[in-house]
């Protein structure tokens, strides 16, 4: 159940409060002379605050590992040609190239699989940190024995192009990267999944699928994972992905029995 489904409707005479349950979205904040009411701005201020914590917050690939024993997988670690994060934010360029030691590392494991799922700091750690491992797992439920998956790469200041780079140095076919996204003034932990059939560098976004918005109270993980595998499906059924490849995933009576 979301976060969202347990608020309890404030007390008050404010009429906006029996619709502020349902959403998290600023709405009917008021106005005191040209200016919020202090509680809005303080409010307003206290999300900005937490949505630059997660923008510069440190990556902890051991805390995301410590989740990953139980699904029985070898763990990569890989760190981009940023070599540190103020270099990250003002060079995205670098985010999507992996650096020396990381060839090497992956060249070392390189094979013929399925899948190499990325696990990612993007521009949220906090995002990777709490539903990382977890959304993985739930997908890896929904896949089933048919699957030939790479070691699991930990990415630390990556940008979505560099699972281009990973996907091809381990010879996968197709590449999951779940990558923090661009913090929201209410949303400063949410994951983004990112698919991509025949991974190489070069890749655009026109080439990718997308599921946003993965949180307890967004997309909620379980949801997600269900979402995610049908892509992957659908992407070694016709091997393709991005703007050609169409989520049908709601619609049951396009998904094969």
């Amino acid at each position: 159940m979301s976060k969202l489904a347990n608020k309890k409707i404030p007390s008050g005479l404010d009429p906006w409060n029996a619709l502020r349950v349902h959403t998290d979205a600023r709405i009917g904040l008021g106005r005191v002379g040209d200016g919020l009411p202090t509680a809005r701005l303080l409010e307003f201020q206290m999300a900005h605050a937490r949505a630059r914590d997660s923008v510069h917050m440190a990556f902890k690939p051991d805390r995301v590992r410590s989740k990953l024993g139980s699904l029985g997988l070898p763990v990569l670690d890989v760190h981009s040609a940023a070599s540190d994060r103020a270099t990250y934010l003002q060079r995205p360029d670098l985010g999507r190239l992996l650096d020396d030691a990381s060839h090497d590392t992956l060249s070392g494991h390189k094979g013929t699989y399925d899948v190499a799922f990325i696990l990612a700091d993007g521009l949220s750690a906090r995002a990777t940190h709490d539903h990382g491992a977890d959304t993985l797992s739930l997908i890896l439920d929904r896949l089933g024995d048919s699957w030939s998956i790479a070691p699991i790469t930990l990415a630390t200041q990556s940008r979505v192009g560099l699972g281009d780079e990973i996907g091809a140095a381990l010879g996968a076919k197709l590449t999951v990267m779940l990558i923090g996204e661009r913090p929201g003034l209410s949303s400063a932990d949410s994951l983004g999944a990112y698919l991509t059939w025949g991974p190489k560098r070069g890749k655009s976004n026109a080439d990718r699928n997308c599921v946003s918005n993965i949180r307890p109270a967004g997309l909620v993980p379980k949801k997600a994972a269900e979402k995610i595998a049908y892509l992957m499906l659908e992407a070694r059924k016709l091997g393709l992905s991005g703007v050609a490849l169409k989520d049908n995933s709601s619609n049951p009576a396009l998904i094969d029995g």
